[in-house]
């Protein structure tokens, strides 16, 4: 076997019919990476001429001259087959050498060990803890500092119908997504002209829950490399005001005939007093609405943003921001609901809604991320982890460098 320099179309065609492929794999972040000063190249192991692994190769200099290499969700390789691992091994540390590189980070779409709802493992489900041995075998480092998601929700969208993902869901979760349906919510994906207004939502999404945002010109760059493709799409949940305030002039008209059409009898003063109080909220309701649509003069008001990868057999939900006055009228679920009809309505094999936190626990600050995700249904997704392989001897003065690195910032926090 040998390890060679692949063309971008030698790698693509591998990527593409790879099980562990994905969008993060793809020569588009490798161009996005580019923008951020990275070098990329591509690798593959031939045996006898047939592609047997490759890795799409993000490089920048570090460490004292030296350079990093990062395998983005790679390498692409039977991680069960451990000859072939250790060969794979053997060589891109001897063609990193070459290249001045001191470490390889590796972080493959790799499961762990299968798991549920819940977060529990499923005993005789996938497991890939020998995969992890022979990684540490062959002299490669876990690093608990991932770049990428290592915990993830996930829910299977093969053979299934809309009404039976409905049907599924958790109540709380299928009575918000259908008075999106009642109110009148409309998603629609937007073009390149009006992310400027996603840009807005997730911002203020982000100052509200103190999380770092992405650039808009990350999200236009994201837009140029994939929506010709069709695989990233930019959602907005919208409401038309004026015609949620008629819809509840009509539902009070309606109730009010309702009080007026019941005798005045014994049995049906239970039904008179539900229908009251049923108006009285709906009259709430409508007061609100007239004020929202005062507030904001214009009849249509954006409620939600979310931004959705959909490469290969996934749909992977990336990013969102809801306004938070108007969390209530559920645009967030509307996204996601309109998302899983469009996986179903074209055949995509999984829903992935990224990345949560690996504690359980109620009481967790991250936990409401969670216990959203977990209302559509489904089950954790945890893959393997970042690996770093050293090639030199610099790697472990790096360490002790970076070591020393976080332990000062933890002391400069207290």
């Amino acid at each position: 076997m040998k390890l060679e320099e692949l063309k971008e179309e030698e790698y693509r065609d591998f990527l593409d019919h790879h099980p562990l492929k994905t969008f993060l794999s793809t020569p588009e972040i490798g161009l996005l990476r580019k923008k951020r000063g990275f070098d990329v190249s591509y690798v593959g192991l031939k045996d006898q001429d047939h592609l047997v692994a490759a890795a799409m190769l993000l490089s920048k200099v570090k460490f004292h001259g030296k350079k990093e290499f990062y395998a983005i969700r790679g390498p692409l390789i039977d991680y069960e087959n451990r000859e072939l691992l250790e060969t794979f091994t053997k060589l891109i540390k001897d063609y990193l050498k070459e290249q001045n590189g001191f470490v390889l980070r590796i972080d493959p779409y790799l499961i762990k060990q299968e798991r549920d709802i819940n977060g529990d493992i499923v005993e005789g489900g996938i497991d890939h803890l020998p995969v992890v041995r022979s990684l540490e075998e062959l002299g490669y480092h876990y690093n608990p500092d991932s770049e990428q998601v290592v915990w993830a929700f996930s829910l299977d969208l093969k053979d299934k119908t809309k009404d039976q993902i409905l049907k599924e869901m958790k109540p709380n979760t299928r009575t918000r997504v259908k008075k999106t349906f009642d109110n009148g919510v409309v998603v629609r994906e937007i073009g390149k002209e009006e992310l400027p207004k996603f840009k807005f939502i997730t911002e203020s999404t982000s100052e509200r829950r103190n999380f770092m945002d992405k650039s808009l010109e990350y999200y236009e760059t994201m837009y140029d490399l994939f929506h010709d493709k069709e695989q990233v799409k930019y959602l907005l949940a919208e409401i038309n005001l004026k015609d949620y305030v008629l819809k509840l002039e009509r539902e009070l008209e309606e109730i009010d005939e309702k009080i007026k059409s019941l005798p005045d009898t014994p049995s049906n003063r239970g039904k008179v007093k539900d229908a009251q109080i049923l108006r009285q909220s709906l009259e709430k309701k409508w007061q609100e609405a007239k004020e929202m649509h005062e507030k904001n003069k214009e009849d249509v008001l954006i409620l939600s943003a979310a931004m959705f990868m959909t490469y290969g057999d996934e749909i992977i939900y990336l990013c969102s921001g809801s306004i938070d006055e108007y969390m209530f009228l559920n645009g967030q679920y509307a996204n996601q609901w309109y998302m899983m009809g469009y996986g179903i309505d074209h055949g995509f094999r999984k829903y992935n809604f990224y990345g949560i936190m690996n504690d359980f626990d109620p009481k967790s600050p991250d936990y409401g991320i969670y216990e959203f995700k977990k209302g559509f249904n489904g089950y954790v997704e945890e893959v393997i982890g970042t690996y770093e392989l050293p090639i030199t001897k610099d790697y472990a003065a790096y360490q002790r460098q970076r070591y020393w690195k976080e332990k000062l910032k933890k002391i400069l926090k207290r």
